[in-house]
């Protein structure tokens, strides 16, 4: 996020929030409509920040029309970046963090933030064209060491889980690469973790 005041000490989050909608005042032949969604993976588990219930877990799904997705994931329509400012601190309430000896307010969960974009434009033949792209915003809980933060209990529980899936995704990014490098068919190891 870095900081929201002054302009120049903004980081990603606030920056994508006023480019998508700067660019969509400048567009004046399309008709957009913008969703928010907010969840963290928490010890493996999908939680809708923006739920009323923020601690249900909710189920990963997969079909051929929609790739991935988490089954009644909250999403809110949003008009404005204050609006979708808002939606980002909602959800940012309901975060899983915790004190650790490296940092007082520790996260303790991996966090998502996406954002749809939907477009219409009317064709000459008076048809209308739907056009959809998503943005995810990822902040990932940072790899720890039980040594440094002193982590017991329920901390090291979190601290072995978030580890566990930053490898995961380490080891889907190496077979990415290898796949690539090697121009075939590589297993993708992507069901070792929710992350």
């Amino acid at each position: 996020e870095g900081q929201w005041e002054p302009a120049e000490m903004r980081g990603i989050i606030p920056r994508a929030f006023c480019r998508i909608f700067e660019k969509i005042e400048a567009t004046h032949d399309q008709n957009f409509l913008v969703r928010a969604s907010f969840l963290e993976i928490y010890n493996e588990e999908v939680r809708d920040l923006l739920s009323k219930d923020p601690k249900n877990q909710l189920e990963l799904k997969e079909d051929n029309e929609r790739g991935v997705f988490v089954k009644d994931l909250t999403s809110y329509v949003v008009k404005g970046v204050s609006e979708m400012e808002n939606v980002l601190l909602a959800g940012k309430k309901n975060r899983s963090v915790g004190a650790t000896l490296m940092n007082q307010d520790s996260s303790r969960s991996h966090s998502i933030f996406a954002i749809v974009i939907e477009s219409s434009v009317e064709s000459a033949d008076g048809s209308r064209h739907i056009r959809a792209g998503k943005l995810n915003l990822v902040d990932l809980a940072g790899s720890e060491r039980q040594s440094k933060t002193g982590a017991t209990g329920e901390r090291l529980k979190e601290a072995t889980k978030i580890n566990m899936s930053l490898s995961a995704l380490g080891n889907v990014i190496n077979a990415l690469a290898e796949q690539a490098k090697k121009s075939k068919k590589v297993f993708i190891p992507y069901r070792n973790s929710k992350l």
